[in-house]
């Protein structure tokens, strides 16, 4: 083993740190000693600091002392493996290695350990080799780390990192999905990368918006790992949650150095069963392992146009500086194993006020926990600290209670606590202030935003006192003589005299509380609507001696409340012209769409429909429907949608259903019916977009020809079994200028059931189109005696959500 060779020192390689250390920030980053400069040592702050920092100093002592000593220990343990010797043995080799090799006995055990870990690394590559090769592995659940790990860090993106933790670690386990979310500044998720999912359901879950109560926000809020044996044990939504819904899901934060920079989410297709604690141990490091590529995620990320988290803690420093209240910048502390202990202050504003009277220079550089011992105890204010770094979701508590922070300095006073992360720096705006100049301060700022001016007026001696902005609001220099109450009306409109002299009645002669509006004509000729309010003051004679009171600029009021009036108006004569003009709409589609209509006379076949408008008068739309028998005998069979609400949609779908009335008298086939139609809505009326399904049923032959344009495809009910005709190709009406739609033909036997619908019937917010489908078959299977009653099942157990339109056009062979 070469000693020649620069290996990096390890955290336990330290030498021992001298007490003079300082704990300002050097120049090389390291923590320096607290200083108690403008402290009294006899004050019982000075000696907790002092104690702190002596404790703090012997701490680090024993701690650099008890790693040397490990590592030696290490050391010989090694040689006693690769020498087969006794500890005696190892411990004379060690001590003839280190004279031979004319270094301490700590930098030659850090290089013996160094050559270890080499050797380590090379085991496990081989282990691996032989799993691949087929040979077999003592641990194969190390293997498939070690796999998921490579291939990982070969990775580019997280999406690659995804897909190879489900191929190599997660597939052997019996999982067949998996999502990494990366968590937001905002707590918001976002899907960082998935695999086992389709790309829609990728597409549906790209954003969680914050506090929404997913699988995933279980795992980011609780901290640890959540095992859920069956998702419909939880009721939480989540990606891919209907393709098994009875399927098991683990959801690991994942974090480092106290931060958590998303979550690990898992899937199983049934049941999950309890885990043995290797497997539970293999998906943490998994999750630890995803946690390194999440934050080159976040950082890409803050990279672009707009970033969401400041860049460094200089800009959030900035910011500290601009606010009007009292601020911390922190940053995390942690230890040689990457586990975050502490945050350190790198900066505290101007405005900041430590409780125990401490300089701002003296905080400034110091841990957390150091110069507030007691942050950690009842106030529990480094675990709320802690929280935030760890999740990003800020913290917010007004009046917040705190107890004891620094020795003998007791915050039984509350305090407004704000806690947020950016990037990987927390600000902590912490206000304490004294309830005196608290109130007063309210006081001052309540005036001030209510535009409110106190006066008093001493009647024995003539002395008048008036605030600032009292003397802002009249718009006279404060060095001016106050105006006497008596003398209001020379400087208030010539209209408002009657006002003011019942007022000045009530209180000077009366002796009332009393109040008055008036306008105030000012000196610079603004005329301003104010409020007057005062009462009188009696001495023990019963005697007016004093009035106080105070005057309120209502100005924005009066003309707000003007304003109102004028809205009131308008919006009164704007509803009068909506209602109006749905009143028109609804008697438009009622006149050509029915709700019901009289039944069809054709040999052989029973035909029934049903309309069903929208539950609001604001959402009338386009759906159609048409029954009519062809002069060919044919019977002409159609429903169809126009894109949008309101009178535009409703006359579209006017054009389209009176157009294709027309064009079926050609004899054309459905297919082509629907490419003219096409025409139509692309040229003939502004460029209209719709679905259509188009059928003309023989009732000699039993035979129906069908084509469809971008709609849901009709269902078949024969016997017990009701099943969705082939989709057939056709794009939506008015897409592109032409287009050629593919026909189908059906053959009919006695008592089959035919039904065309539009997606007002089935459509859900929440469920997709192929779930919502699903129920419609199961309610039309259960078929009654009659098609009305048929019909009128399918409206009573519809699921739909969307207040749409719905027409059912439904026919029966006798």
């Amino acid at each position: 083993m070469s000693t020649s060779e620069q290996q990096p020192e390890p955290a336990g390689a330290q030498t021992r740190p001298e007490p003079s250390a300082h704990l300002a920030h050097t120049a090389a980053g390291e923590p320096a000693q607290l200083d108690l400069a403008g402290i009294p040592p006899s004050s019982p702050v000075g000696r907790l600091a002092a104690t702190v920092d002596r404790l703090r100093r012997e701490v680090r002592t024993a701690q650099a002392e008890a790693e040397g000593r490990a590592l030696i220990e290490l050391a010989k343990g090694i040689l006693v493996e690769r020498l087969g010797c006794g500890p005696a043995q190892a411990a004379r080799q060690l001590a003839e290695l280190t004279e031979q090799a004319k270094v301490t006995p700590l930098e030659f055990a850090v290089e013996v350990i160094n050559q270890a870990a080499r050797d380590r690394v090379s085991e496990v590559t081989d282990a691996f080799l032989a799993a691949a090769t087929g040979v077999p592995e003592r641990d194969p659940a190390a293997v498939r780390l070690r796999a998921a790990e490579s291939g990982a860090l070969a990775a580019d993106d997280t999406q690659a990192v995804a897909d190879s933790l489900l191929e190599h670690a997660l597939r052997p386990l019996g999982a067949v999905a998996v999502a990494v979310w990366a968590a937001d500044a905002d707590g918001s998720l976002t899907l960082a990368g998935s695999a086992g999912f389709s790309p829609a359901e990728g597409t549906r879950w790209r954003y969680v918006p914050p506090e929404v109560a997913t699988v995933a926000r279980r795992g980011l809020t609780e901290r640890t790992g959540q095992w859920f044996p069956s998702l419909a044990e939880t009721g939480l939504p989540t990606i891919g949650r209907h393709l098994h819904p009875d399927g098991g899901r683990v959801a690991v934060p994942a974090g480092t150095g106290g931060r958590i920079h998303g979550v690990l989410e898992i899937a199983w297709p049934g049941p999950l069963e309890p885990q043995p604690p290797q497997v539970v141990r293999q998906v943490e490091a998994l999750a630890e392992l995803c946690a390194h590529t999440l934050e080159t995620y976040t950082m890409r990320q803050d990279l672009g146009p707009e970033p969401r988290v400041l860049p460094d803690a200089a800009e959030l420093m900035d910011l500290a500086d601009g606010l009007h209240d009292p601020a911390l910048v922190l940053v995390p502390q942690v230890d040689g194993s990457g586990q975050l202990v502490d945050f350190r202050i790198q900066h505290v504003n101007n405005r900041f006020l430590d409780p125990a009277g401490r300089p701002r220079a003296v905080i400034s550089g110091a841990l957390l926990l150091e110069a507030y011992p007691m942050a950690a105890g009842k106030s529990e204010l480094f675990q709320r600290v802690e929280r935030v770094y760890a999740t990003g979701e800020p913290f917010r508590a007004q009046r917040m209670q705190l107890t004891a922070l620094v020795d003998q300095v007791s915050l039984s006073a509350v305090a407004d606590i704000s806690v947020s992360r950016h990037g990987n720096s927390v600000l902590l705006i912490w206000r304490i202030e004294d309830e005196t100049a608290r109130l007063a301060s309210l006081l001052q700022h309540a005036q001030r935003l209510g535009r409110i001016g106190g006066f008093e007026e001493n009647l024995l001696t003539g002395e008048i006192t008036w605030n600032d902005q009292l003397f802002h609001l009249y718009g006279r220099a404060p060095t001016s003589t106050p105006v006497p109450l008596e003398a209001l009306p020379a400087h208030a409109h010539p209209d408002d005299a009657v006002a003011l002299g019942r007022f000045l009645r009530t209180v000077l002669h009366q002796r009332r509380p009393a109040s008055a509006a008036f306008r105030l004509q000012r000196p610079d000729g603004v005329t301003r609507h104010i409020r007057v309010v005062a009462e009188p003051v009696l001495d023990t004679d019963g005697r007016l001696f004093v009035v106080r009171g105070a005057y309120q600029d209502i100005s924005a009021q009066h003309w707000t409340e003007v304003a109102l009036a004028a809205t009131r108006d308008q919006l009164a004569h704007t509803e009068q012209q909506a209602t109006e003009r749905n009143r028109l709409t609804l008697q438009l589609q009622h006149a050509i769409m029915p709700p019901t209509q009289a039944p069809l006379k054709v040999s052989g076949l029973e035909v029934a429909v049903r309309y069903r408008p929208a539950e609001t008068e604001q959402l009338v739309g386009g759906d159609w429907y048409d029954t009519v028998v062809l002069p060919s005998g044919l019977v002409l069979l159609c429903v169809g949608d126009v894109a949008g609400h309101g009178i535009e949609a409703a006359t579209s779908m006017v054009v389209l259903r009176n157009a294709l009335r027309g064009l079926a008298v050609t004899g054309a086939g459905p297919g082509q019916l629907l490419s003219w139609l096409n025409i139509v809505a692309h040229h003939l009326t502004g460029a209209v977009t719709a679905t259509a399904v188009c059928a003309l049923y023989d009732p000699q032959r039993r035979v129906l020809r069908w084509a469809r344009a971008g709609h849901l495809p009709p269902v078949v009910v024969r016997g017990p079994e009701a099943t969705p005709l082939p989709l057939v190709r056709g794009l939506l009406l008015g897409a592109v200028p032409e287009a050629v739609y593919e026909e189908a033909e059906v053959q009919f036997a006695p008592e089959d059931t035919l039904l065309m619908y539009t997606d007002g019937l089935i459509e859900r917010r929440d469920r997709s189109v192929e779930e919502s489908l699903t129920h419609l078959l199961t309610t039309a299977r259960s078929a009654p005696r009659t098609l009305d009653q048929q019909l009128d099942r399918l409206l009573t157990y519809s699921r739909s959500d969307t207040d749409d339109d719905t027409c059912i056009v439904g026919i029966r062979v006798a």
